[in-house]
């Protein structure tokens, strides 16, 4: 992927993503500074008008192979989630890579975190009932995001929600894949946006702790997650080898692969059954966490 092609689905992605906006959610911007107080860091809110108050949390973030990509993308399934699951979610527009390489929008995503909980009376939120979460690259993140709050233990999230992620950088290195034809996002495309985010090549020894998930030994102690893919997704097997070492650390984690359904599916054909019901699966898991023993 040269500059010219990166900066058009840039342009694509700040274009095409624009949504009808439902009356009863209200969406607003937030700034906040960064770790280094040098610049600002925008939220995008969706708030339920009739959630209750205080209401559970997600922390959002967006996809886009840590190389591009907006909040406003991710405009219907925030909605879906605030509206179904009567959550406040603060969509995170972290800084990317080629031009903010890791730990920065790692360390924006953890900014948004503490952010949101040091604000959660102002912003009618429930400190205790937070999630992280997010899809494809923007999943990876949240993911990076729990082991990182565990370790900081600053802030725990209660739950993290893992749409498709991208764990593994060790992936791009396969051969065997390479003639798969995966859909939206091949092994070219998975290469680049690792090592652009990594700003060293794939598979390398000494990968920094968080940037890569996957490569974490430990998983023990992180907060129960639900992880989906489709078996036709360059993702498939890294996210079931995630998922289990979860459950081996004895991590809660349901699992829920999608049969020939490609990475990014559900953007494309959402009023498909086989969509709505994987969005069904992820906003049952967010009611069951966040609203435990209702």
């Amino acid at each position: 992927m040269n500059g010219r092609n990166l900066w058009f689905w840039r342009l694509w992605d700040h274009v095409l993503w624009r949504r009808r906006i439902p009356d009863e959610i209200l969406i607003e911007n937030a700034c906040l500074p960064d770790r280094d107080n040098t610049t600002q860091i925008r939220l995008r809110l969706y708030r339920p008008k009739s959630a209750a108050s205080p209401a559970p949390a997600l922390v959002w973030l967006h996809g886009g192979g840590y190389i591009l990509g907006t909040p406003a993308q991710d405009d219907v399934c925030c909605i879906q989630y605030a509206r179904e699951a009567g959550l406040i979610i603060a969509s995170v527009d972290y800084r990317y890579a080629p031009e903010h390489p890791y730990p920065i929008p790692l360390e924006d995503s953890y900014a948004a975190l503490k952010w949101a909980a040091a604000q959660a009376a102002q912003l009618g939120i429930d400190a205790r009932r937070m999630a992280v979460g997010g899809e494809s690259a923007g999943a990876g993140l949240a993911a990076a995001l729990a082991q990182l709050a565990r370790d900081r233990n600053e802030i725990r999230p209660v739950f993290q929600l893992l749409v498709y992620p991208m764990l593994d950088d060790r992936t791009s290195l396969r051969t065997d894949m390479v003639a798969h034809g995966h859909y939206t996002w091949n092994q070219a495309s998975n290469r680049f946006g690792w090592e652009s985010y990594l700003g060293q090549p794939c598979g390398a020894d000494d990968v920094p702790d968080y940037a890569v998930p996957a490569r974490r030994a430990d998983l023990s102690g992180l907060p129960p997650a639900w992880i989906g893919v489709g078996t036709l997704d360059l993702f498939h097997e890294e996210d079931i080898a995630y998922a289990r070492r979860l459950q081996d650390c004895g991590v809660e984690c349901e699992l829920v692969v999608v049969p020939g359904a490609f990475h990014g599916f559900d953007l494309f054909t959402p009023r498909l059954q086989v969509v709505r019901d994987f969005r069904t699966s992820q906003v049952a898991a967010l009611k069951r966490h966040l609203f435990p023993g209702s």
